[in-house]
């Protein structure tokens, strides 16, 4: 018990002393994380809530996929990605593998899924309600899209920070994608599992609270939307 005590008062002491090292690797993790949703947010949100909105062939197959590759392993998305941007691969000539770049296309292919799913449920539930107030008000297509939008910010907000929240405790596909190397592409989760197999708990444990207080926040910031 000794050694995780003083893993704990260690911990502090660099927290308190803004060592340089523990929070270059936080704020690459939030800034990784953060640029992969603002990237999934204009591209997977708005096709989740267009799906939902309408009705076409093949909506039972297409929620079946969707809610699917939610589950897909994060280690497998990392491979995928990792096979993409090898040298020998058609991208490979872009030098990604092994850069934040690759990390963020890694977070993107996890969320996507989650993202659209959601958005397409939470339109679907909710959204055709909207849409037929809206025809019934004589709104065109953009003013119901634009309506939708903005009853359902709250509901749309919880999506962002799940995402969020999905992307940042991530550790498969950014240590396959981004090696986690030191100053470069080393992240909260990927930086703690490396340091817990070196023994290093003090900086292992200064990462993990934030890593936790950070999905607290964000835990609670939902609960308290859902809630409303």
């Amino acid at each position: 018990m000794d050694y995780i005590i003083g893993g704990f008062a260690e911990a502090l002491k660099l927290l308190l002393s803004m060592d340089r090292e523990l929070y270059s690797i936080i704020l690459l993790s939030i800034g990784v994380s953060a640029t992969a949703t603002l990237i999934t947010l204009t591209t997977a949100l708005p096709l989740g809530v267009a799906l939902g909105l309408k009705r076409f062939r093949g909506e039972g197959i297409f929620s079946r996929v969707v809610f699917s590759l939610m589950g897909v392993p994060s280690v497998v998305i990392g491979l995928t990605v990792a096979l993409l941007l090898s040298r020998r691969s058609l991208l490979g000539f872009m030098q990604l593998l092994y850069t934040p770049s690759a990390m963020i296309i890694a977070q993107v292919l996890l969320i996507t899924p989650l993202a659209t799913g959601l958005a397409y449920k939470l339109s679907r539930k909710q959204g055709r309600k909207i849409k037929n107030l809206g025809r019934t008000l004589g709104a065109d297509r953009l003013q119901i899209v634009a309506l939708v939008f903005r009853e359902l910010r709250g509901e749309i907000l919880v999506i962002a920070l799940t995402c969020f929240s999905r992307a940042i405790t991530e550790v498969g596909a950014v240590m396959i994608v981004g090696g986690n190397i030191k100053g470069r592409t080393r992240v909260m989760t990927t930086a703690i599992s490396m340091l817990n197999s070196m023994g290093d708990y003090s900086m292992g444990i200064a990462l993990g609270i934030i890593l936790f207080v950070v999905t607290f926040i964000l835990n609670c910031i939902v609960y308290s939307l859902h809630r409303e």
